[in-house]
């Protein structure tokens, strides 16, 4: 078969198969185009989960009737100013999403330059273009794209239901429009009911005001700002304490110079930074914006610009990492049960009438005036000999109240203990409330952080193997292991060639006891992508650091006497991160006076 050249309208519908995947897609590129043009405003209507119709409206500053012209053909854009690709400052420049949208559906573009006497008009009909056209628009850009794919049917059998569609448009637009809180959106369609998103003020106000507006109320209450900087990389942004949490990591946002992208990166990031705070199966929530350097970054690695690559990732991790920790840290105070009602609820009574259940109360025979021989007060209605009808008995509960404390006590941020129940909970009092403390996991985040300070301060100890260990693994994998032996060796790890594809190990850290050396090699060999700062075998260690500290730390069923309990209080105040145990449950719930009042009905 001959060599041939491919007419023009295949080219461009083999580009639509690397742009266009899905209706959410053409809503990337196309929001993308209305937030370089400099809109303030941009609305996005869909119906049918964007398949029968897509439009987006925009104030921004539209095309001239020449530019007009030139939008649609292929590798034409506005986005550069100069053939230099690693200097980009916009969200798109491949100059290939309009004319492969209009490839595969009925395009309609409608745009007015503030210098142009009026609006233009151009249609794409499955790749053929039609003449310019005068329109009325008084600013900035409307695009309508209709019946996507019908210019390549067997596209359509690929989507799925106009819902799931709706959604991944909906997923699209909540990103863009956290990139850039300060352009208002407005999404909108038959499958969901309006959304307005404001433009917000600009700062870490404005940009935590956008945030709370779309992953929810609990994320603006629980959020912690975060901020790293270093060699010209910053990372900023917001992080949910570990009171937040999902069951997946798709509430990981990553933004690279106001570009929205999926990146391995910041899973690996985020889920070092929480080790000490969460377990295994949760995931936090967080936001994190990284802006450099534009040759720092390569944002053409993909053809929809979702996926970007750092020259330099060990930093932007390390920031990344940095960042979270610092401010978790900083917050380290809060705990799963204050922030999330969870705790009031369970305080709520529990005899209220269920629905189908009789309710006394209901019952023609209960009084609604005075009873007979009850005609006083309440404190008078309930004479000494009814009353001891009511009488169940002193409390059987280890219930041991200490004396009136101290007013210094009661100022200290988990306050004054005053009695321990059940040989595992501390209830202390504070100025305005009362603190319940897990005596138990309390005393294992104390331990646990002492034992980190001591491994930071004297290093780890290492244990010479008397007859080396011979691991076998590939080629690359020895490579790899082999470049990184100097760090491996600050923690104890001390490895050398043998063979083209063998190490041999000569020493094991002494804090991980009698090991299978070959094991820890290829666990660390599994998560080469996250060796930037050898946390792998740090969370190793950590992993053990936990484990003594929660043996050796304070039992539940252990009685203490009111010293060791207001001294357990005060450790726990000078220790970081003691919200949580190093498993990541709460280690004291807090009820404020207000919670309390409320429950009695007081206010």
């Amino acid at each position: 078969m001959p060599v041939r050249q491919l007419p023009e309208q295949v080219v461009n519908r083999i580009a639509a198969g690397e742009v266009v995947e899905r209706p959410a897609s053409v809503v990337k590129e196309l929001v993308e185009n209305a937030i370089d043009a400099g809109a303030s405003r941009i609305d996005i209507f869909t119906d049918g989960g964007g398949r029968r119709r897509i439009g987006i409206t925009d104030d921004g500053s539209g095309m001239t009737q020449a530019d007009l012209a030139l939008s649609v053909d292929r590798h034409a854009t506005s986005k550069l100013d100069d053939e230099d690709l690693l200097r980009i400052r916009t969200l798109g420049f491949r100059g290939e999403a309009l004319p492969s949208i209009g490839a595969v559906s009925k395009l309609g573009i409608t745009t007015r330059h503030l210098s142009e006497p009026h609006a233009w008009s151009l249609a794409v009909e499955g790749g053929a273009k039609s003449a310019i056209m005068p329109a009325a628009l008084s600013q900035g850009t409307r695009v309508e794209v209709s019946d996507l794919f019908y210019a390549t049917p067997a596209r359509l059998k690929f989507l799925k239901t106009d819902r799931t569609e709706a959604e991944a448009i909906r997923e699209v637009v909540r990103r863009l429009a956290m990139a850039r809180p300060d352009i208002a959106f407005t999404l909108a369609g038959e499958e969901r009911a309006p959304v307005t998103w404001a433009a917000a003020l600009p700062g870490a106000a404005g940009r935590l005001t956008r945030l709370g507006d779309i992953l929810g109320a609990d994320f603006r209450s629980s959020a912690i700002e975060v901020r790293s900087e270093r060699d010209g990389v910053v990372v900023e942004g917001f992080a949910a304490a570990p009171s937040l949490t999902r069951a997946n990591a798709l509430g990981q946002y990553l933004f690279v110079n106001g570009r929205p992208v999926r990146d391995k990166l910041i899973i690996g990031a985020v889920r070092a930074a929480y080790s000490d705070y969460l377990p295994r199966d949760r995931h936090p929530v967080v936001a994190l914006f990284v802006t450099l350097d534009t040759q720092e970054v390569d944002a053409n690695v993909h053809p929809a610009k979702t996926e970007v690559r750092f020259r330099n990732a060990g930093l932007v991790r390390a920031l990344i990492v940095h960042a979270l920790k610092e401010g978790l840290a900083r917050e380290g105070k809060r705990t799963a049960a204050n922030s999330d009602g969870a705790a009031l609820a369970s305080f709520r009574p529990s005899f209220a009438p269920r629905p189908g259940n009789w309710d006394w109360r209901r019952s023609p025979a209960y009084p609604t005036g005075p009873m007979p021989g009850f005609e006083g007060s309440a404190a008078t209605a309930f004479a000494e000999p009814g009353q001891a009808a009511f009488d169940v008995g002193t409390p059987t509960a280890d219930v041991r109240f200490q004396p009136a404390p101290s007013a210094d006590l009661l100022d200290r941020p988990l306050g004054a203990a005053r009695t321990q129940i059940h040989e595992t909970y501390i209830v202390s009092q504070t100025r305005d409330g009362l603190v319940v403390v897990d005596q138990h996991a309390a005393h294992e985040r104390i331990v646990y952080e002492k034992l980190k300070a001591s491994l930071a301060r004297n290093g780890v100890q290492r244990q010479i193997l008397l007859i080396p260990e011979i691991v076998e693994l590939d080629e690359a994998t020895v490579e790899q292991l082999l470049d990184r032996a100097v760090e491996l060796a600050t923690f104890g790890l001390a490895i050398d060639s043998f063979g083209p594809g063998a190490v041999a190990v000569r020493e094991t850290p002494s804090l991980l006891g009698k090991t299978n050396a070959g094991s820890l090699l290829r666990d660390l060999a599994e998560h080469m992508a996250e060796w930037d700062e050898a946390l792998p075998l740090e969370r190793r260690l950590m992993h053990v650091a936990a484990t003594m500290a929660c043996h050796g730390s304070v039992r539940a069923g252990r009685i203490l006497n009111p010293e060791e309990m207001n001294a357990l209080l005060r450790e726990m105040e000078d220790t970081p991160n003691s919200g949580q145990c190093n498993h990541g449950r709460p280690t004291y719930v807090e009820l404020k006076l207000s919670d309390i009042e409320k429950l009695f009905g007081r206010r």
